[in-house]
């Protein structure tokens, strides 16, 4: 009998489960598996900004429970991005982030009343076309930066994170008007979705989903995703600026035609 066939008898894999506490939803394997992508998700967003929380959502919706897809997610970004403050901490332009702050709390409060009866393939598409706009026609939306813009986006991707999980590429779309560089941009992209994933996950603990069965799994991939951070802002640090953008417009032009494609479904 080979490791795997052993490994995958009921009765061992659920005294495992029960000694390292994994869901009764979740193995071995799949657990492995997520701290692993973890790991490279959050190598994939410190190098270049964007993409990882995608994946990983993406991941998780293959694996987990419905009910827990956004919640867990949400959980494991708070991690990821605080991780990747931490290691740019001084890259992060803090008076940018207190104003999506301010945004962030009034639309967790609010419930998103503003954009409430709006339906959710419409906000999709919404989002889509400015993040395409923030590409391809820079100068038309730098004018529009300001503190009311960051308060407005923070309202906004906070009501919408609740439903679509991964609104990373519009707030990075946000804070990249105010001309950032690249470290600044990404340090301070961290800050700001730590901050809004946070209080998702207060939202979520006051709805009553519970996050204990998950704890160590959630603990292991924060750790396997602080390795990917190092790791990635080593690549970083070696790009380029002109191909950082380069590489950065196409990412962003990318989850921004999803976002439009799936509006259409």
């Amino acid at each position: 009998m080979s490791i795997f066939a052993f490994l995958e008898d009921h009765k061992y894999t659920r005294s495992v489960s029960d000694l390292i506490l994994i869901p009764e939803t979740l193995n071995w394997l799949s657990v492995l598996g997520l701290i692993i992508i973890s790991c490279f998700t959050s190598m994939l967003t410190a190098s270049l900004g964007i993409g990882g929380g995608m994946l990983m959502l993406a991941t998780i919706a293959q694996i987990m429970p419905g009910s827990a897809i956004i919640p867990i997610h949400g959980a494991i970004q708070v991690g990821s991005n605080a991780s990747r403050m931490l290691v740019m901490f001084r890259g992060v332009k803090w008076h940018l982030v207190l104003w999506f702050t301010v945004g962030s709390i009034l639309g967790a409060l609010a419930g998103g009343q503003l954009v409430i009866n709006l339906p959710t393939n419409l906000l999709r598409a919404i989002l889509g076309l400015f993040i395409l706009l923030t590409v391809w026609a820079p100068q038309a939306v730098t004018k529009f930066a300001s503190n009311k813009t960051l308060v407005l986006g923070g309202i906004l991707s906070t009501f919408l994170t609740m439903f679509i999980g991964a609104t990373g590429p519009f707030v990075l779309a946000i804070v990249r008007t105010f001309n950032l560089q690249r470290l600044n941009l990404i340090a301070t992209n961290a800050a700001c979705l730590t901050l809004q994933h946070g209080l998702k996950v207060v939202v979520f603990v006051i709805l009553g989903f519970a996050y204990s069965p998950y704890a160590l799994l959630i603990v292991a991939m924060i750790c396997s995703g602080f390795i990917g951070t190092v790791i990635g802002k080593h690549i970083l640090m070696k790009f380029d600026e002109q191909l950082f953008k380069y590489w950065l417009n196409i990412l962003l032009t990318i989850l921004a035609l999803r976002l439009i494609w799936v509006a259409t479904l």
